[in-house]
């Protein structure tokens, strides 16, 4: 053992990082991450704080500014953070605020009801992992201003003007550390949807985002009178409800605020999202538990009371839930969190208190309007019917694969290793590519599965019609984790699916079909990063005897700036897989060293525009995908016309 290399570890070695030191130099324990996710953090830190003014009654107005460098004003006309002396630390309080971790006036009550910020540690964690940051404040009069720097004091508060009377509000404006960030362009539309959401969640708040980096200026503005029912139409826009209220409840039971949206749609997805003080909670918890189960219950109890059912029959909750979509929003003073996550909520009492407002209230809405409760009734019934029939068709083949020792889809090429982590398998449209495929693959680490023609469009069908798809079972079979309730990631044979279409209309159709399955079923495969999408090239360019491959028009561009742009310039443009030879698809699309994979990502935080967008382009109404293709057309690139 080289002797040298032994470091030093003593009493000495123990850093003690003092303050905000410690978040510059830890920045993922504070915000998540450092990437474009972590950057958007800092300007919801700053938001909520302004919202957790407009919950205590004191804010109405909330305005976001991306200014042309990337910095961002936040304006509030809340009270004005304090600007008197805190005792305990000597410093005025806005500087406290700013400098010290875990300061805040959401601990010991007092200042605030409740809150989304949960830790206390926004906004002198936005100070420290931004470059400068200048916070201005108006009140009684005054107005107020101190900057800080990488986290420190650049100078003490002091009073820079005067102002009326009755103007109270806080200005925060920041900018990100490029030292710390890997990318500091906030994302217009990220931020978009996380506002819009919020302007739902707290009714009567208006939220105006600008964005001042256009040529022209873009403004949004987000107010919801209606609050959380606006946010289910919404939600519900791209299908069509099966009757036309929103059945909303409200209350409050053992200091829990319970605040219900719902609404079915004619899709047979369920889509409810929870909520606590503002914040999404994408594990659910307690508050769904108790949603869950007081729908489960008041339905079955109004159909027996109701003889629309026998007393011996039953509907499962997920029938109830089929094509519903739902907003649980609960206020409570001291959320606790489950896992390390903090995205579920553990507090036993908002449990009681969803189950006893939305029981109570939604009996009273069924008994008074009897012919929706028996159009959900009915579409549970369906639902029921459907599901023994999905249960009959996948028990045949659970008992098939039993008597086969798992037989495997015939089409299916596998590869010769056994242990998935060095497994992948190829979902490829058609024989043909299938073919070239079959034979480019490294045979001990690459599996192909052909796909003939397109799959089944699951957000328009019902489970028991897509266990009977042959397409999507030989998937199923091959990933080996099972689906629905059945799923199990432990089992999955494969750590990267790889999807590999053509680079044509045709080709995005498959991939997105695809997408939406794996997105309705086996969301886990995405949010574990188990899904990629090949990209193949779009160019081929010949020149002397040598080769390049190109997959945009930009990287063409760049080759022919390299090579020279003259006669003797073959270029091919490549309008399928089925044109390249076994050893250009290995060369290009499958080996390991030279190919693009693009990572398919799902942000929880944003899970029901996700939804949205899902339902948008597959489901069955035309007009909201019109409306989505004319505002997303000029984001297209490389299209073939």
């Amino acid at each position: 053992m080289n002797t040298e290399q032994i470091q030093e570890y003593g009493a000495d070695q123990i850093q003690i990082l003092e303050g905000l030191e410690a978040v510059r130099k830890r920045p993922g324990m504070y915000i998540g991450s450092t990437s474009i996710r972590g950057l958007h953090h800092l300007v919801y830190e700053i938001v909520d704080n302004a919202v957790d003014e407009a919950l205590a009654g004191y804010c109405d107005t909330i305005k976001v500014i991306i200014h042309t460098d990337n910095s961002i004003t936040v304006i509030d006309n809340g009270r004005g953070i304090p600007v008197g002396i805190n005792h305990k630390s000597g410093l005025p309080a806005v500087e406290v605020v700013f400098t010290i971790l875990h300061a805040g006036g959401k601990f010991g009550g007092g200042g605030y009801k409740v809150s989304g910020g949960l830790h206390g540690v926004g906004a002198s964690v936005v100070n420290a992992l931004s470059e400068w940051l200048e916070v201005t404040i108006y009140h009684e009069g005054k107005i107020y201003r101190q900057r800080y720097e990488k986290g420190k004091v650049s100078y003490k508060l002091k009073v820079i003007g005067d102002c009326p009377m009755e103007q109270t509000g806080t200005t925060v404006s920041f900018l990100p550390d490029k030292e710390i960030f890997e990318e500091t362009v906030f994302d217009f539309n990220t931020l978009k949807q996380r506002l819009r959401e919020m302007a739902f969640l707290t009714k009567n708040i208006k939220i105006i985002l600008r964005d001042e980096r256009q040529e022209e200026l873009v403004e949004r503005t987000f107010h919801y009178e209606g609050g959380i029912k606006e946010f289910v139409a919404y939600l519900n826009g791209g299908r069509a409800p099966v009757y036309p209220d929103i059945i909303y409840c409200e209350g409050t039971k053992d200091e829990v605020y319970v605040e219900v949206a719902m609404q079915h749609n004619d899709g047979y997805n369920e889509s409810c999202y929870s909520f606590v003080n503002n914040i999404t909670t994408p594990e659910g918890g307690t508050h769904l538990t108790g949603f869950k189960n007081a729908l489960t219950k008041t339905f079955n109890s109004y159909a027996k009371s109701n003889k629309m059912m026998k007393e011996t029959e039953s509907l499962s909750g997920e029938d109830i839930r089929e094509g519903l979509t739902a907003i649980i929003s609960v206020k409570i003073e001291e959320p606790q969190f489950e896992g390390q996550t903090k995205q579920k909520l553990g507090n036993s009492e908002a449990r009681g208190a969803v189950e006893n407002v939305v029981s109570e209230q939604l009996m009273i809405f069924l008994e008074q309007h009897p012919q929706v409760a028996k159009i959900i009734l009915d579409k549970a019934i369906m639902a029921q019917r459907a599901r023994d029939a999905a249960r009959k068709a996948r028990d045949l083949t659970r008992r098939k694969s039993a008597l086969d020792g798992l037989s495997l889809p015939g089409k299916l090429a596998d590869c010769s290793d056994k242990n998935p982590k060095n497994c992948e398998i190829y979902i490829v449209e058609g024989d043909s590519a299938g073919g070239s495929a079959k034979t480019a693959r490294s045979r001990a680490t690459q599996a192909i599965l052909p796909l003939r023609g397109k799959i089944l469009n699951v957000e328009k069908a019902r489970l028991d019609r897509i266990y009977a798809n042959a397409e999507i079972k030989a998937m199923i079979t091959a990933f080996g984790t099972g689906i629905h309730e059945d799923f199990d990631i432990s089992k999955l044979r494969y750590d990267k699916i790889i999807i590999m279409t053509d680079a044509d209309v045709d080709g995005a159709h498959i991939s997105t079909l695809l997408l939406t399955f794996l997105y309705r079923f086996m969301p886990d495969l995405i949010k574990e990063g188990h899904v990629y999408l090949a990209q193949p090239p779009l160019f081929k360019l010949e020149k002397n005897q040598k080769v390049w491959y190109a997959y945009s028009d930009e990287e063409l561009s760049a080759i022919l700036e390299e090579v020279g742009r003259d006669q003797n310039n073959k270029i091919q443009r490549y309008k399928g897989l089925g044109e390249m030879d076994a050893e250009q698809l290995w060369e290009t699309t499958m080996d390991p060293e030279k190919r693009v994979l693009l990572k398919v990502r799902m942000n929880e935080e944003t899970a029901s525009e996700l939804d949205l967008t899902f339902t948008t382009l597959m489901g069955d109404q035309v007009e909201p995908r019109r409306i989505f293709i004319e505002e997303n057309a000029k984001y297209v690139q490389n299209l073939d016309i």
